[in-house]
């Protein structure tokens, strides 16, 4: 399995992260994909740049303002007097329907749910080239790979159509389904981070050519708090396309399996042509966003029950915090996935 990485994730280096009102440091920090790539190659995986595949596939998945925004945010917002170093709204909207801001201010109100996704100077190129990684897997695949691991940071799940939120500012998971698409007609995605992918299902959640499932940290206590709820089916034409699992605070390995065999059932009634992972490896027991009590062995176990659904596949990073054991977990999973496969 080739896996796609590209060392310009180190130009964001959020410096700060709000929980429960105290400042403290981002957890989304360049580390943590360095670690990753340093296990990927050690467990013998080759490590491939991405190629620039420019703005299509982001204006595929993303509207033409929030791109602009994202783009020149950093440099407007630094022209304000007494500015921060990076741009942290501090108003929001109750609801975003009608009239635009001008105000830098005001757009990154507009554009950024909460204070977990800080744009600083760099931002903009390492998103723009994490989400050219999950291309980059995607046309592997379309070129006849089975499956192709983007290891993409910063992740992606979070962010909506013209909203980052949640470390995330380009939703490389849907940005890898929807370059899918250009050769099939149905694509599943199914999203084992601890965190609901709301972005994503924001994204398909009135289309019928991309089920979205998720199994997740129950929301009515945990982030992202407003979305994730298993009523949250679809709208439009989409309804029926959107499955969603929450479940309780501390799950461990053999309750979380049980639930992905339902998950999977779900995608198998699709019927899709490929299928898109949005892989997280937060739900490990000893990640410091405490949601889940996922072992090392259980995410083998996880890659190995999700490989045994023979398409071809995508694998895209979402999140996974330090920890000692988090490139483990990573090839852990990866080691199970392909034995799977054979």
């Amino acid at each position: 399995m080739q896996a796609v990485y590209s060392e310009r994730h180190r130009e964001h280096y959020p410096e700060h992260f709000l929980k429960s009102g105290e400042r403290l440091q981002n957890p989304e920090m360049p580390e943590r994909a360095e670690r990753l790539a340093q296990f990927v190659e050690a467990s013998g995986r080759e490590l491939v740049a991405p190629d620039d595949y420019g703005q299509g596939p982001l204006a595929d998945v993303h509207t033409p303002e929030y791109l602009a925004f994202l783009e020149t945010i950093h440099e407007r917002w630094r022209q304000l007097e007494e500015a921060s170093a990076e741009v942290i709204p501090n108003v929001h909207p109750n609801g975003r329907h009608g009239a635009y801001p001008a105000s830098p201010v005001g757009q990154a109100g507009y554009h950024l749910a909460d204070t977990a996704c800080p744009v600083g100077a760099g931002t903009w190129e390492a998103a723009r080239m994490s989400a050219n990684s999950a291309v980059h897997a995607a046309e592997l695949v379309l070129n006849e790979a089975d499956c192709a691991y983007a290891l993409c940071r910063p992740p992606g799940h979070h962010a909506f159509a013209d909203m980052a939120g949640g470390f995330c500012y380009l939703n490389n998971t849907a940005i890898a389904a929807q370059r899918l698409l250009t050769q099939s007609d149905r694509v599943a995605i199914l999203d084992v981070d601890l965190h609901h992918g709301n972005g994503t299902q924001g994204i398909f959640y009135r289309r019928p050519d991309v089920l979205t499932v998720s199994l997740h940290a129950d929301p009515a206590a945990f982030y992202p708090f407003f979305w994730g709820y298993a009523d949250e089916r679809g709208a439009g034409e989409g309804l029926g396309y959107n499955y969603n699992l929450p479940l309780p605070l501390g799950t461990g390995d053999d309750a979380y399996l049980d639930t992905l065999d339902m998950a999977l059932t779900r995608i198998e009634r699709f019927a899709p042509d490929m299928l898109v992972v949005a892989l997280g490896l937060d739900a490990y027991r000893g990640d410091p966003l405490a949601g889940m009590a996922i072992s090392t062995d259980g995410f083998a176990r996880i890659g190995e029950t999700i490989g045994r659904y023979d398409l071809p596949c995508v694998l895209v990073q979402e999140g996974g915090y330090l920890t000692e054991a988090l490139g483990r977990n990573l090839v852990s999973f990866l080691d199970g996935f392909e034995d799977a496969r054979g």
